[in-house]
């Protein structure tokens, strides 16, 4: 088989890509490990930035984005036992947007086969070679078992952290640069409805917790635990009587509960390699860099990097390959401004069982400059709506 782009997973970043790719005259093929419904149902992130929603609405897919989103215009930072709105449109004349990723997931998917568009689930023992090379090969497993070989003109790594496209860069070509959290989360997802308007971040000498929603009657919460917590000894009535202690503040707030339907602990870490780049073979995504997901960061970052991937793979077909060569220094730009206010947002907010005293007055310190200074929180609100794609 022969086509000029070879997507290798179909999470928002490669979905999004291969439509890009296809709105601009470019033929892609998707390859995905997992299969159709998998993909359409898994929970991840909910929230998008401003940028993330302008491009949905531009490329025809802000329909059900427009109609089912959760607009919002701030969120509650709580400290102190007293709860600091964030003015974000306020102070940036922008907000962000509360949906689902893997609603944006059958949003492309839908659009996809709807336009007829190659889209391959269940493959296995992916594998790619010639990279080096203007014509990188990809070899797999179709979903019926039968080998298939796909010859391209580039290779997109869209498959995330634990995918096949980055260890297929030899070695010693990239730098990696890591960190790891001494707390994860544990996540809840709660069929009631949210128990106030906007997310809540909390910091509680207990720990960490977060108050997010995915619908009118979805609460999506979140608890700042051990990496090593069992999640056996959490139950239903444990993680609401954590919360609701966390979420309090002076005066009136009621915690709404309701039937827990999914729950797990995802541990936190920040990652990145670079470059994003191995000659014909170009990794976006998680496949790239990894943030800790207090700063709502990780899905937005991968719509980033193939707004540019496009229009570099673009130009890279018409005989320009500058863009192709600039893709990773371009990209990394807005990659680590990303992991600073995601590590900002996580150490700012999440008690560190190393800390001394010295290190929880300076934490408090912060918190209460970012709710008091007009400078701060606008700092803080611009990073957080998105800054604009390169």
């Amino acid at each position: 088989m022969r086509t000029q782009v070879a997507v290798i997973g179909a999470g928002p970043a490669g979905l999004l890509l291969s439509y890009l790719l296809h709105q601009a005259g470019v033929e892609a093929v998707v390859l995905e490990a997992r299969d159709r419904e998998y993909v359409r149902q898994r929970v991840r992130a909910g929230v998008c930035e401003q940028p993330t929603v302008d491009l949905l609405t531009e490329i025809g897919l802000g329909g059900r984005l427009a109609a089912e989103g959760l607009p919002h215009e701030g969120f509650s930072l709580r400290f102190d036992g007293a709860d600091h709105r964030i003015a974000l449109t306020e102070l940036t004349g922008k907000a962000i947007t509360v949906y689902g990723q893997q609603e944006i997931v059958k949003d492309l998917v839908d659009a996809h086969e709807a336009a007829d568009l190659p889209l391959h689930f269940e493959v296995s023992e992916v594998a790619l070679s010639a990279l080096d090379t203007s014509r990188p090969v990809v070899r797999y497993r179709d979903s019926s078992g039968a080998l298939q070989t796909l010859e391209c003109d580039a290779v997109a790594g869209c498959d995330g952290f634990h995918g096949v496209s980055r260890p297929s860069i030899p070695d010693g070509v990239l730098a990696t640069f890591e960190r790891e959290y001494p707390f994860a989360w544990l996540g809840v997802l709660a069929r009631t409805p949210p128990s106030h308007e906007e997310l809540i971040y909390t910091h509680h000498p207990r720990g960490f917790a977060l108050h997010s929603m995915r619908s009118p009657d979805v609460t999506r919460l979140y608890l700042q635990v051990a990496p090593t917590e069992d999640l056996a000894a959490w139950s239903d009535d444990r993680i609401w009587t954590e919360l609701s202690t966390r979420l309090a503040v002076d005066g009136e707030f009621t915690l709404q509960e309701g039937p827990i339907l999914d729950k797990g602990i995802t541990p936190m870490r920040s990652f990145v390699t670079e470059p994003m780049r191995h000659g014909r073979l170009f990794l976006a995504g998680d496949a790239a860099h990894i943030v800790p997901p207090t700063g709502a960061k990780g899905m937005n970052l991968a719509v980033a990097d193939v707004v540019v991937l496009s229009r570099a793979l673009v130009a890279l077909l018409q005989g320009d390959p500058s863009l192709a060569e600039s893709y990773s220094d371009t990209c990394l730009r807005r990659v680590w401004r990303a992991e600073h206010f995601s590590w900002f947002m996580t150490t700012m907010l999440h008690v560190d069982p190393g800390a001394d005293a010295f290190a929880q007055r300076l934490q408090l310190s912060q918190l209460r400059y970012t709710a008091s200074s007009r400078a701060a929180a606008a700092s803080l609100a611009e990073n957080y709506v998105g800054l604009p794609f390169a």
